[in-house]
């Protein structure tokens, strides 16, 4: 059974996702603040956490900034604040989803399972390489020379995606679709921001980037020959 962390100091929403969550067989665990939630993940890390920015005793950010570098699960940040600025520092500080507050149970529901379909093995998996670079879609190791390249679940995702078809210009639209499940409305910064982290952890950091490329207008490019 998938295993869900909530972390949400509002009683009325977190009963109402505790139960909806549990009736549709997740196991589902609530704790109210930022040192509860810390202390939990780090004693028995669940599949999931779900987490609330506007916690009585710490603001969530800090908390997804202090979690992500050892919680390798799926982080996901359930907040009433919409604006884009924290939805893009959200998404750059490692969360996996950021999922805006009032959200219908069903909608939550299709995002958790639409993120773990993506972590399930795939039987015809192989690995990829692109020169220095190996990507395990298997095991879900990437490599790059003799270094591990730690990605979260949501930056492998991607990689994966966008190694699937080198060569090829991804549309924001066809990406969104593909890693979310969803249409894209022209507004989320999400795969922005996993492009951004990428580069950054791939060594693309050049002032344009080559080894991942944005086609101005179109999309993204893995480019195959920038890693020869």
């Amino acid at each position: 059974m998938v295993s869900i962390l909530l972390v949400e100091d509002d009683d009325r929403l977190a009963s109402l996702v505790m139960r909806y969550l549990q009736t549709n067989g997740f196991d589902v665990r609530r704790v109210c603040d930022g040192t509860s939630a810390y202390e939990v993940i780090g004693q028995a890390p669940p599949d999931i956490v779900l987490l609330d920015l506007g916690l009585p005793d710490m603001d969530g950010l800090d908390l997804c900034r202090s979690l992500r570098p050892a919680y390798k699960g799926l982080l996901c940040i359930l907040s009433a604040r919409a604006d884009d600025i924290h939805q893009v520092l959200g998404l750059e500080l490692g969360a996996d989803d950021y999922i805006s507050k009032p959200v219908e149970p069903r909608l939550l529901l299709a995002r958790l399972r639409a993120h773990l379909r993506r972590l399930q093995p795939d039987d015809s998996a192989d690995v990829l390489l692109f020169g220095e670079l190996r990507i395990d879609l298997a095991s879900r190791d990437v490599t790059l020379g003799e270094e591990a390249v730690q990605l979260t679940t949501s930056e492998f995702d991607l990689l994966s995606v966008l190694a699937r078809n080198a060569g090829r210009i991804l549309s924001r639209d066809r990406l969104f679709e593909t890693l979310r499940g969803i249409g894209f409305d022209g507004m989320d910064r999400s795969i922005d921001a996993r492009v951004s982290r990428l580069r950054r952890k791939l060594g693309d950091t050049d002032l344009e980037a080559t080894r991942i490329k944005t086609v101005r207008g179109q999309g993204y490019l893995f480019s195959q020959a920038a890693w020869q």
